[in-house]
């Protein structure tokens, strides 16, 4: 029963619209025409009942003492037929009804009354429905009291009351099938034109899933549910396009990052592989080509190795959780970074500043905390691959300089990228406090093209193309590094006078940024800082 049920429910939308107005039209149109029915009911009733009111029956001079008892024949012979509906009937002082009655022909119908007047159960003046002796419409009937203690019975038939009754029921049965076929035919078009913009979105929706994705759905209504559901659907067609979009862009540099990295490890695999096999084809090489190709096998492995660590590093950076974090003295780690690669490169001179935000433009101040929240191996790996580029890629004599401090992102200013300007990270929204770790040399600088993709991993510029060089992933583990933190990298580029990369890190105030260096720690610090920048 239930799956004939399910199969006998519309299935569309458009199917259900109409079905419901009708159901709900009908129903409505057939409750009121049954309080309209019950209604006209009650107001014919009433006015019978009020005829029976006014009604004065008289009774006749020849009538045989009210009191007494008439035979059948009697009644036969005098009864009085009254020129109307009305019926009269009566009781004796005894509370037995008489055979005597007025009004109809003998053995027409009538009322069917009791023989006594006990189980009449009318009281004075209220009327009630009796069934006919004929089995056809109910009479209404009235008792009134008579002279010497009789009762009379006044009775009219509700065969008018029941005519009218039932052609307004068939009335309101024709008008209910009437507004059932109008609506269905009606709503159905109406329902059809309401629904022709929703058709429309599902055309295009289906045109979308067979790979159109281009698409967008038609907007031109604006302030209604489909409008609504239009602007909805777009846009979440922008951010799936956008999806897609960044998925294939990501799909295309792992690509050129594996053939990138296969590039890389080729030449160490193959020379490991050539001379292992002339160690194993030659026994009885000397030892000194032995020692050098051992060597070279051992700085192969080395150079594999090292491009293996910084793969591992950069897949695994942004896995490190926020609950690792921890406040980060900017400035003590500077100062300790400085001081390991100066004992590398003592021909560099390093300095220690602070840097100060002053209308977008940065100043030197007095050396102050500046803490920052991250992971403090990562941010000195990042301080110390800069160091290490400024001072690998400049010549001798070449000044570098380290700069810690606040500054708030500005509008084509600090942190955004713009002419001279080159990053690998998304901009931070202009107003955002940030702390600021600057790297800069006053070498050759770099070309415009070269710091464009500077970020890039594997890429390598000017002089640092060749064998000696690094697997250029430094300043991508960088920059992914900083990203992880929710920073940014960026290399602000002064043709010919050298460059300066500047690490941003959002600001997030800690316990200890709002303490202040006692003297003497601080003192001690300058004095680091002077005596690794002379």
């Amino acid at each position: 029963m239930r799956q004939r049920l399910r199969r006998l429910r519309p299935r569309s939308l458009r199917a259900r619209l109409v079905l419901g107005a009708t159901v709900l039209a009908t129903a409505a149109v057939l409750l009121c025409q049954t309080a309209g029915l019950v209604v006209l009911h009650t107001w014919l009733t009433d006015q019978v009942d009020g005829r029976l009111s006014r009604f004065q029956p008289v009774v006749p001079q020849d009538q045989e003492g009210v009191g007494g008892r008439t035979t059948a024949g009697e009644a036969g012979r005098n009864t009085d037929v009254l020129p109307s509906d009305y019926r009269v009937y009566f009781y004796d002082s005894g509370g037995h009804r008489l055979a005597r009655s007025l009004g109809g022909d003998e053995g027409g119908a009538g009322p069917r009354l009791p023989s006594s007047e006990s189980a009449l159960g009318l009281r004075n003046g209220r009327p009630g429905t009796f069934a006919a002796t004929d089995g056809g419409s109910a009479w209404r009937v009235i008792a009134r009291p008579g002279a010497d203690g009789t009762r009379v019975v006044v009775a009219l038939p509700l065969e008018e009351v029941d005519e009218a009754t039932v052609r307004m029921l068939w009335f309101s049965l024709a008008v209910g099938v009437a507004v059932a076929v109008g609506v269905i035919l009606f709503g159905s078009l109406v329902v059809r034109m309401g629904l022709r913009p929703l058709a429309g979105v599902e055309r295009t929706a289906r045109r979308i899933a067979d790979g159109e994705l281009e698409l967008c759905v038609p907007d031109r209504h604006g302030v209604t549910e489909v409008g609504h559901l239009s602007r909805a659907l777009n846009t979440m067609l922008d951010r799936l396009r956008s999806a897609l979009h960044r998925a294939e862009a990501s799909e295309q540099r792992l690509r050129h990052f594996l053939a990138d990295a296969g590039h890389e490890l080729r030449t160490p695999l193959t020379s490991l592989q050539g001379f292992a096999e002339l160690l194993v084809q030659e026994p009885e090489m000397s030892s000194e080509r032995r020692h050098e190709a051992q060597q070279l096998i051992v700085r192969n492995a080395e150079r594999m190795s090292r491009l293996v660590d910084s793969l591992s590093q950069l897949a695994k950076l942004g896995d490190v959780p926020a609950t690792r974090w921890q406040p980060v003295d900017l400035l003590s780690l500077a100062a300790d970074s400085i001081a390991a690669v100066a004992v590398q490169y003592p021909d560099r001179g390093i300095g220690l500043g602070a840097l100060i935000d002053t209308e977008g433009d940065a100043h030197e101040a007095e050396l102050d905390v500046v803490d920052a929240l991250g992971d403090a191996h990562q941010l000195t790996q990042i301080l110390f691959n800069l160091l290490t580029n400024a001072c690998v890629h400049t010549p001798p004599g070449t000044h570098v300089q380290v700069r810690v401090g606040t500054l708030r992102i500005r509008p084509n200013g600090q942190g955004t990228d713009g002419e001279g300007r080159a990053s690998g990270n998304p901009p931070l929204a202009p107003g955002t406090p940030v702390c600021v770790i600057e790297v800069a040399d006053d070498g050759t600088g770099l070309a415009a093209s070269d710091a464009r993709r500077v970020f890039e991993r594997f890429y390598r510029a000017g002089s640092a193309q060749g064998a000696a060089a690094g697997s250029g992933l430094g300043l991508a583990i960088a920059s992914s590094a900083a990203e992880a933190h929710g920073g940014r990298l960026e290399l602000d580029i002064r043709p010919a006078n050298g460059c300066t990369f500047r690490l941003l890190l959002p600001y997030r105030p800690t316990a200890g940024s709002a303490e202040h260096i006692e003297g003497g720690a601080r003192s001690l610090l300058s004095a680091t800082a002077a005596g690794v920048g002379g």
